[in-house]
């Protein structure tokens, strides 16, 4: 059996890269869903020539074929053909958290056929099942994911999570090689779409952070977050009553909370603990001794004015 990787992937996350100056913009409901159906209508054709690709371990037979197909469903989404997890193999398809590509990778996957032992169909890259089975081979290093160690920080108002990668080699790793296992285990992790939707700011620890966690954790922690934030209903604003000031002063709440959270992955992703900070002095406030001096004062004072 044969699988082919013709996935022109970017680190996530990837700024959208348009063909021309209109490609990203929002299509129609309309758009998306013809250009889903003839992809569909042409795969069934293709289907046969892809099958027999695959099991004579040739992909790249019918890979330009592929190609043009999925570029006229969108020419800036990519592609993979790979193993599947449930079925034998699984095609999927990414617009590489360009959000403007989502009403394409939405139509397409609502108008798929259903999966079965053979096809499974995905609108983004899925998960890893079990990332701590996976080892990357970056240059000389083999680094598996399983000593991978993750800070996080759940930013509840915005509803993302702020992570900072550690690996024990990543010390070790020039640049680029240290951007990619930032991103790696997050996207093998979470997938496409999750890490897309979940996680705020991503930043490379070369010290193990404090209270860090794995990255099945990691997987609990944010869907959790996702599942709890998805059904919230909306609430009924009180902007009206509340007034400008209100809202000014919500807004500065939201800010310092968030610059809070900026300065906690900051000390997280330097390995510093972040309970091993400056106890203020014990001792009288600022200015006591003062008002002390002054009280005194006050009531000679009185003293004298009852004595006249």
């Amino acid at each position: 059996m044969g699988t082919v990787k013709r996935f022109l992937r970017r680190l996530w996350p990837a700024g959208s890269e348009s063909v021309d100056p209109d490609a990203g913009a929002s299509p129609t409901e309309a758009d998306a869903g013809r250009a889903a159906a003839e992809f569909w209508a042409r795969w069934e054709q293709l289907l046969p020539d892809i099958s027999a690709a695959l099991g004579d371990g040739d992909p790249d037979r019918i890979e330009n074929r592929l190609c043009t197909a999925v570029s006229e469903v969108h020419p800036n989404l990519h592609f993979s053909l790979e193993r599947g997890h449930r079925a034998i193999y699984a095609l999927v398809i990414s617009a590489q958290g360009d959000t403007n590509l989502r009403a394409y990778t939405d139509a397409w996957k609502a108008a798929a056929p259903p999966d079965d032992t053979i096809w499974e169909y995905h609108d983004s890259v899925p998960p890893v099942p079990d990332p701590n089975g996976v080892t990357v081979s970056l240059g000389e290093h083999r680094i598996p994911l399983a000593q991978v160690r993750v800070a996080a920080l759940i930013d509840e108002k915005a509803g993302l999570v702020d992570v900072a990668v550690f690996h024990p080699l990543m010390s070790e790793l020039a640049d680029a090689a240290k951007a990619a296992m930032t991103f790696l285990p997050l996207d093998a992790t979470l997938g496409e779409r999750l890490a897309g939707d979940r996680l705020g700011r991503v930043e490379t620890a070369e010290q193990e952070p404090s209270g860090a966690i794995g990255l099945l954790e990691l997987r609990t922690l944010v869907e959790d977050l996702d599942e709890s934030l998805r059904p919230a209903p909306q609430q009924p604003s009180d902007s009206t009553a509340a007034g400008p000031v209100a809202e000014d002063a919500a807004s500065t709440t939201e800010q310092t909370e968030a610059d809070a959270i900026d300065q906690e992955l900051d000390r997280l992703a330097a390995g510093i603990d972040p309970g091993a900070q400056d106890s203020p002095a014990s001792g009288p406030a600022p200015g006591a001794d003062e008002e002390q001096r002054r009280g005194g004062e006050n009531e000679d004072e009185d003293r004298r004015h009852r004595g006249h």
